[in-house]
């Protein structure tokens, strides 16, 4: 029996298990959604949100002028995350986007098709603030290159 046993082991060992959490959570931060499978989203959206929690209350302490408490939020953000860069953009961007939320920030999305190689149920993980790129944007843009690229063309 599994008395007081949480959480999913994934078939890894305690310090492969945690590199997987760290990095699909790098990544959610990184590029606001990604797609992975279902358990993982599940198991791992309580530590994204603990980490945009601790970034939450170093941005507000920064903000305040509390320098102690803001610099302790960074500092436990990067022993758990190891990676600078994420951290100064969980801080500065991701918290406080947050700011006014108490909780919920992220989104598990089940997605009917399953993984090719072992048909392992997949699911969208993703901020609920996030907001995809616009592609009438990308669209215009070759366009307009091509129209510029017709006018500069000599003729024959």
């Amino acid at each position: 029996m599994r008395h007081k046993s949480k959480g999913r082991k994934f078939g890894r060992k305690s310090p492969q298990r945690n590199a997987l959490k760290r990095d699909i959570v790098n990544s959610l931060f990184r590029h606001g959604r990604i797609t992975t499978t279902l358990p993982r989203a599940k198991e791992f959206r309580a530590y994204a949100e603990q980490m945009i929690t601790i970034a939450k209350r170093g941005s507000a302490a920064t903000k305040a002028g509390e320098k102690v408490v803001a610099l302790n939020a960074y500092r436990r953000l990067v022993a758990e995350l190891h990676d600078e860069t994420i951290v100064a953009k969980l801080v500065a961007e991701i918290g406080p986007s947050f700011a006014d939320r108490p909780g919920g920030y992220t989104r598990v999305v089940k997605l009917t098709k399953v993984r090719k190689g072992d048909a392992a149920p997949t699911a969208l993980f993703e901020l609920v603030n996030y907001e995809p790129a616009a592609p009438a944007e990308e669209d215009a843009a070759p366009a307009a290159a091509k129209k510029s690229a017709k006018e500069t063309a000599p003729a024959k």
